[in-house]
């Protein structure tokens, strides 16, 4: 195993340099066989004290310490010009068998000097909540971080009452956020800019390298992508939870699974997060506040841009003002794959709206719903379908105009079936399921945590496991937390 030091070796600013901390007795619950396997490394290995060491508090076999990153951020709208790794660190890069390099970065390892008053360590519960909903993402094809490990450290950690602590070793195509362009550009530090955005250009868009305006290529390319994720985030129902800049990749990629969840029953204005109370990042809202983040970035990237203002400022407009038509484009391109539509007319987007407005009104399960419909795609049954409504007859109008709309397609109705289950999941992280198997780990019984991820790891495939039943109104979870 070879671990690189790429962003380590950027200039001191941009990185703090740690001691690894040994915890009493750290215990390794899940390790991500296949993705160890695919990032060169022996899980055998992995397994073993050394393994445990590198995966529990960064300790590298070559000695070199780990870092925490600085950046800043927008939280729910106040700039904060100095957050940073404040529990987590970057142990370094690996390349992978694709000759892809990959960021290995632990979370719940130990204070740092950007912990503020925080304690730098992690519970349990929201290690295994951010192991299940990242992997679970991956299955289901959306852009995301990784992760390699869940640990126990075998510590308490205070919160409400005293709960084991817990560290999850996650991989990602970059952890550089749009609040670490934001850090350096409070400050100032053109330089670092540069630097920062050459850094990024080489390790994860190489194609933008002979880019004439190697910033207003990078802005148009991180937008492209963040337009296209949070389309395919809400076509599954996810709500991250907190969009915050610093929660946002520059990859394009899903980080930091805090208070996240899936939709149950569909509701745009739903808000799952604990603290999110006026609605900033409802499920509705995703879309908005990502361009709301990528409108900071610009900011931050104009000097480099243009060192003339007003010129920058109308280039990073234009590259902006692109996202509305990128965000739409796939977010209606994926509701007619959901839908079984093969072609295109222009009362697509009317379908799609009323069956919306259906669903909130009866507040039908929202994973559910689309799985029904697979199935009166593929049986022409429809008593389960409509049996998801409070008020069945606009229901029942709408499959019959769902249907006359097929009527005008040439795929076959078995081909659309397939079609449909290849994009509508069977199951979901269901918010109570994750509850429960977080409540049995902390207990010690850790099996159904693995049974839940091995569920998750094939979304579309029938199965009769139950995990597929949405909650039982006193199963409902109403507020998720982030586990500081």
């Amino acid at each position: 195993m070879q671990l690189l030091r790429q962003y380590a070796a950027l200039p001191e600013r941009f990185s703090t340099l740690l001691q690894s901390r040994p915890f009493q007795a750290p215990v390794l619950i899940a390790l991500n066989e296949p993705l160890a396997i695919a990032l060169g490394l022996s899980p055998e290995w992995l397994k073993s004290p050394a393994g445990v060491s590198l995966l529990s508090h960064g300790l590298r076999p070559d000695g070199f310490p780990p870092v925490a990153m600085a950046y800043a951020g927008h939280q729910f709208g106040h700039f904060v010009p100095s957050l940073g790794d404040g529990r987590a660190m970057l142990v370094g890069e690996l390349q992978d068998l694709h000759e892809q390099v990959r960021d290995l970065h632990l979370k719940g390892s130990g204070p740092t000097p950007f912990s503020r008053r925080g304690d730098g360590h992690a519970a349990l519960g929201p290690v295994l909540r951010e192991y299940i909903v990242s992997e679970a993402m991956a299955a289901l094809g959306i852009p995301t971080t990784r992760a390699l490990a869940a640990l126990a450290t075998g510590e308490n950690v205070l919160r409400e009452t005293l709960v084991p602590g817990g560290v999850i070793a996650r991989i990602a195509t970059s952890h550089i956020r749009v609040g670490t362009f934001q850090y350096f550009a409070a400050r100032g530090d053109l330089e670092a800019l540069h630097i920062l955005i050459d850094h990024v250009i080489e390790r994860v868009y190489p194609e933008l390298a002979t880019s004439p305006n190697r910033a207003l290529a990078l802005l148009e390319t991180v937008v492209r992508r963040q337009a296209r994720l949070v389309a395919q985030w809400m076509l599954v129902g996810f709500i991250h939870g907190v969009m915050n800049t610093d929660n946002m990749s520059i990859a394009g990629e899903t980080i930091d699974f805090g208070p996240c969840a899936f939709l149950d029953a569909y509701d745009p204005g739903k808000v799952f997060s604990f603290i999110d109370r006026n609605g900033r990042y409802a499920y509705g809202q995703q879309p908005d506040m990502a361009l709301w983040n990528l409108g900071r970035l610009a900011e931050a990237l104009l000097p480099c841009i243009d060192p003339d203002t007003d010129n920058a400022v109308k280039m990073a407009t234009e590259a902006l003002t692109g996202f509305d038509d990128i965000f739409g484009e796939a977010y209606l391109a994926g509701w007619r794959q959901k839908l079984g539509l093969a072609t295109e007319q222009k009362s697509d987007t009317t379908l799609i709206s009323r069956l919306l407005t259906l669903m909130h009104r009866s507040e039908a399960d929202f994973t559910l719903t689309f799985r029904e419909l697979c199935n009166v795609a593929q049986t022409g049954k429809t008593l389960s379908f409509v049996n998801l409504f409070k008020d069945q007859t606009p229901a029942t109008v709408w499959l019959q105009d769902w249907q006359h709309r097929l009527a005008a397609e040439t795929i076959s109705a078995e081909e659309r079936a397939l079609a449909m289950k290849a994009v509508n999941p069977r199951i979901i992280p269901r918010n109570h399921q994750i509850e429960a198997v977080i409540t049995a780990a902390v207990a010690g019984n850790y099996a159904p945590f693995h049974r839940l991820t091995e569920a998750l790891s094939h979304p579309f495939d029938d199965a009769d496991d139950g995990l597929d039943q949405p909650p039982a109104q006193h199963e409902r979870v109403r507020n998720t937390f982030c586990g500081t």
